[in-house]
């Protein structure tokens, strides 16, 4: 189930945008795609959000996070933890992935190709400082559990990348 605007209420996303993924400070928790709804039922605000992988520690400082967006803006929230179906890569928004990518995260690829790159050595994986697929892999685990670790052997720059997640 792919987060449509329908699940929304259109008044509370310009509130949600305020919130930041804390360990990706530049994609709020809409370009993530883990807010599933965000409703007003009975002056409160009823936000369902799935995390990006069980026991993910960032998601008690969203769900933080959201409380206080919507406290600062007057309204009541209460924040709601949803497992099933799991979250996936493919919920990130073309701006996330823009944002991922000009912030130095290389933007998750396709789930075949992103077995080739982490146990096959295939070069596919852009460099985000110069562009190019001429990149290896370093370490299998980044900065964080969601993340690898690449070297560019054209720039020499290292950097992240977001590994596929279904």
């Amino acid at each position: 189930m792919i987060v449509t605007e329908q699940h929304i209420d259109k008044k509370l996303i310009p509130i949600l945008n305020q919130v930041s993924d804390p360990e990706i400070p530049v994609l709020t928790i809409l370009d993530m795609g883990v807010v599933r709804s965000a409703i007003i039922k009975d002056d409160e605000v009823i936000v369902k959000i799935t995390p990006t992988y069980s026991g993910c520690p960032a998601m008690d400082v969203i769900g933080e996070d959201i409380i206080i967006a919507f406290k600062n803006e007057g309204y009541n929230a209460k924040v709601e933890l949803v497992l099933s179906p799991a979250w996936t890569t493919d919920w990130i928004t073309e701006k996330g992935r823009q944002s991922l990518e000009g912030y130095g995260i290389a933007p998750p690829l396709d789930a075949i190709a992103d077995k080739e790159v982490l146990l096959g050595g295939k070069k596919l994986v852009k460099c985000t400082n110069c562009g190019s697929t001429n990149t290896k892999l370093v370490s299998q685990f980044g900065s964080t559990a969601c993340k690898a670790l690449f070297k560019c052997d054209d720039c020499l720059e290292p950097f992240d990348y977001f590994k596929c997640l279904k």
